[in-house]
């Protein structure tokens, strides 16, 4: 009997759960065929009809983590201020399920680095990211709660604090617990709302 189409779904469902799995416990080190085929308990000859090489594999797993990162409860926020907050909180490890997926994304890096079109993609999705940021950041300055200045580089300054963050709260999650990593981000935005204006460059 012929496969169907809901068939072929289904089973693409299957393969992206089993490369979740695999990322999850190995990250992106880990991930290979053979890991996926062990995880899917199927054969790496099945798999290759998804992914007939290893940078395929590779492409689609930062699509589903980027299709799961967005997927999150999202931050409830208003305007202004409190939604530049909101969306620096949605970026940092508090919870069990943003950890895992900013491990991954960490250990997604060193594979992007080593491929330049892999570096383009990320470099995109950062980019995006600074770019809503920015939206949020101009809205806060006409509100006047964020001061005058280039909302680009400012979005690109508070991504680069989160990012920060996300790296020390991973590796020292003792010393980075949630609700210091909140405290901090709140210490920069108290600074960030009451810098002055900083000259053009």
């Amino acid at each position: 009997m012929p496969r169907t189409k809901g068939d072929h779904e289904a089973r693409r469902r299957d393969v992206s759960e089993a490369v979740w799995r695999v990322l999850a416990a190995h990250g992106f080190g880990g991930l290979t065929l053979r890991a996926v085929a062990t995880e899917l308990n199927a054969t790496t000859g099945l798999l290759t009809h998804y992914f007939p090489t290893k940078r395929d594999l590779v492409t689609y797993a930062l699509d589903l983590l980027e299709q799961r990162t967005e997927a999150r409860p999202r931050t409830v926020a208003g305007q202004g201020l409190p939604a530049v907050r909101a969306a620096l909180l949605d970026i940092l490890p508090l919870t069990a399920e943003a950890t895992s997926s900013n491990r991954i994304w960490v250990s997604s890096w060193d594979a992007a680095l080593a491929d330049p079109e892999l570096s383009g993609d990320h470099a995109g999705r950062y980019a995006r990211s600074r770019d809503r940021l920015r939206d949020l950041v101009a809205t806060a300055q006409r509100t006047g709660e964020l001061p005058p200045g280039d909302p680009a580089r400012i979005a690109a300054g508070a991504q680069s604090f989160v990012l920060g963050l996300v790296v020390q709260a991973l590796f020292d999650p003792a010393a980075f617990p949630p609700d210091r990593q909140v405290g901090q981000l709140d210490d920069y935005l108290a600074a960030l709302a009451s810098r002055p204006p900083s000259p053009a460059r």
